[in-house]
């Protein structure tokens, strides 16, 4: 019978399969079950795996997550309705179709081949299509990120999330490693299948389709209306619309629609050598082949104000993306390929921003905030005749605080360009002092973080939306309004890939819960 061994040190110039033959000479088929590096002392660097291990002859089956389904799923033109094909979208729908239950999904962008044409015109030539751009078409924001699966989320629903995207192509790893990633590259591969699955489990799927309107009778959702003007029945309505989609949140508040002010995070990108990364955390392991791009994750909390700033979506060997959604504002984000081979390690430097103490009783005074700051971003670059440019400024320059850059700008890994800037005529002095005083926290803990080789980009602004959709703790439905589900990041119920996923999955399954008490079958 296969047993579970637990905490098994090997050192990273050893192996694994020699390592266990020494442990269990006589073993059969294992199959590791996690795996993660200690780096913490420079004398002894080593993985650490949990592994299932069979005895001899005996074979190992790959788990699958099987589900109950509906055998007799209502009528057809009743089914419930998803918008968004982001990661908690795409979930949700997954997870209905798997239930028996089919459904239809609007998108406002496009299939994701269509979608990569028109963010590439943005990079070359700065010409932003409204609907197909970092933040939106088919796959969401998550399409052109890192394609980080870690969560802080301790959902039973992450084991099914990573092994249904291992089972569209992602690599076999996320469903072990500690800090399991797919790649924007390889995500772009496993988003069709997905598509392709849903399409052939009855799931109908409309791309170039914004929903502008919900229809509502005695607070319960009856239906959506399209842009075009057709009206789509339905009684359950998964709003999975994403963190940046703020036409969205406007017209739930005109319809009256509860919606809440929530605390979220803003600030600048911050870009490495990837070798200097790879020094300060593996000092003279820097160059060993097994261990790849180096990340970190960084805090700083001010106890006397209670403001906290943190690294937020590391991204080795990545790149930084010029990622917004309107013509006249300016978004940076961070995202890495498979192999993150890139020369260049960025994360996000971000503020904890209470919407409390901040804003009161305006709703959208977060929302307001991000606006300023990416029109200031845009002002910054538009100066100097840029369109799809990002802000930069050198890291020496912007702790100085000068009035003129003394460094000028590297190459750096933005496809789209940068232009030189001073962060000051950008960020207000609680954001700007609080950013600086973080990186002389965090050059304590990795010594070498400040370095004159280091720039930075602004502005990180689409870390989490600033608005809740209020929702039911038991029903996952608003709180004003039946049977509409606010799901995922842009409803303020998720941080990431993997959360968002999560968070669809649990809105299906309470659909599936409502659907099965009306007395139909269970296969």
């Amino acid at each position: 019978m296969a047993k579970i061994i637990s905490n098994i040190q090997v050192p990273i110039d050893s192996e694994l399969h020699e390592h266990l033959q020494w442990m269990i000479p006589d073993h059969g088929e294992y199959r590791v079950l996690k795996k993660s590096l200690d780096a913490r002392r420079r004398h002894d660097v080593h993985f650490v795996y949990s592994l299932e291990v069979a005895e001899q002859n005996e074979k190992l089956e790959r788990p699958q997550i099987h589900l109950d389904q509906i055998t007799q799923p209502q009528g057809q033109n009743n089914k419930p309705i998803v918008i968004g094909s982001g990661p908690a979208g795409l979930f949700a729908a997954l997870r209905l179709v798997e239930r028996g239950i089919p459904c239809r999904l609007f998108e406002r962008g496009s299939k994701s081949e269509k979608r990569i044409l028109g963010i590439n015109q943005f990079w070359r030539y700065g010409k932003l299509d409204s609907r197909n751009n970092v933040c939106y078409g088919e796959g969401g924001a998550g399409l052109y990120s890192d394609g980080k699966l870690i969560t802080r989320i301790k959902s039973p629903h992450i084991p099914y999330v990573l092994n249904r995207l291992v089972n569209f192509g992602a690599p076999a790893e996320i469903e072990y490693l500690s800090n399991p990633h797919v790649g924007s590259d390889r995500i772009r591969r496993v988003i069709p299948k997905l598509r392709e699955f849903l399409i052939s489990k009855g799931c109908e799927i409309f791309f170039d389709h914004q929903i502008t309107e919900f229809v509502f009778q005695n607070k319960a959702v009856t239906g959506v209306v399209d842009e075009y003007g057709k009206t789509h029945d339905a009684d359950h309505v998964v709003l999975a619309t994403g963190h940046s989609a703020e036409d969205m949140l406007f017209r739930l508040h005109d319809q009256g629609v509860f919606l809440e002010g929530k605390s979220f995070a803003m600030g600048l990108r911050v870009e490495h050598p990837q070798q200097l990364i790879n020094e300060i955390q593996y000092r003279q392991h820097a160059n060993h082949p097994k261990l790849g791009s180096a990340n970190y994750k960084l805090t700083h909390h001010d106890h006397q104000s209670g403001i906290g700033v943190y690294s937020f979506c590391m991204c080795p060997g990545g790149f930084v993306l010029s990622s917004g959604t309107e013509a006249d504002r300016i978004v940076c984000n961070g995202m890495s390929n498979y192999a993150r081979n890139s020369p260049y390690a960025n994360a996000a430097i971000v503020i904890s921003i209470d919407h409390q103490k901040n804003f009161g009783n305006d709703l959208f005074g977060g929302l307001k905030l991000r606006e300023e700051l990416e029109k200031k971003a845009f002002y910054q670059v538009g100066i100097l005749g840029g369109t799809k440019q990002l802000p930069a400024q050198n890291l020496i320059d912007f702790l100085e605080n000068g009035n003129k850059n003394k460094y000028d700008l590297v190459k750096g890994s933005s496809p789209s360009g940068t232009v030189n800037v001073q962060f000051q005529n950008i960020l207000p002095n609680f954001m700007l002092q609080k950013i600086q005083e973080s990186f002389q926290q965090f050059n304590q803990s990795m010594k070498g973080f400040i370095s004159k080789d280091a720039q930075l980009y602004g502005v990180e602004s689409r870390t989490s939306c600033p608005i809740r959709v209020t929702r039911d703790q038991v029903t996952m439905e608003s709180i004003s309004h039946r049977g509409l589900y606010p799901c995922g990041e842009g409803a303020g119920y998720a941080g990431g890939i993997t959360s968002a996923a999560c968070d669809g999955v649990d809105i299906a399954d309470q659909i599936y819960a409502k659907w099965s008490s009306q007395g139909l079958h269970r296969g």
